[in-house]
């Protein structure tokens, strides 16, 4: 049986980004979910094509961490994930949930950036 994926050989980062509308565990879990499949569901990545995951968010957050919903996931016990607090700048986009993911994808395909709800305002060129 032949494999029809070409070899995952480039190493890439991804960025991505999220908001919610409170500071709720509810409402990160959600979030954080929905940009963990877009991420995924865009790149047509395994969990094995993963290294990394860090999640940075804007001090208004503190209901949780996004960490603990990447961790959950079936087959990223071997994904190393951090969080971190972003640094506060006046005016930055609030409740906000970003991340740097590292990984695998065939040579040639270029990295699909996840940016979703109010964080489509920090990158519009990606959608």
């Amino acid at each position: 049986m032949t494999n029809s994926s070409p070899p995952c050989n480039q190493l890439v980062a991804w960025r991505g980004a999220t908001t919610v509308n409170e500071n709720t565990t509810t409402a990160v879990d959600q979030a954080v979910s929905e940009l963990l499949d877009a991420l995924v569901n865009r790149n047509q990545l395994q969990p094995r094509h993963l290294i990394s995951v860090v999640f940075s968010v804007t001090a208004d957050l503190d209901a949780m961490f996004p960490a603990s919903v990447a961790r959950r996931r079936p087959g990223w016990e071997g994904v190393a994930l951090l969080d971190t607090q972003q640094m506060h700048v006046p005016g930055n986009l609030g409740r906000c949930i970003r991340f740097l993911a590292h990984g695998w994808l065939p040579e040639g395909r270029l990295p699909e950036h996840p940016y979703l709800r109010g964080a489509v305002s920090l990158r519009p060129d990606r959608q």
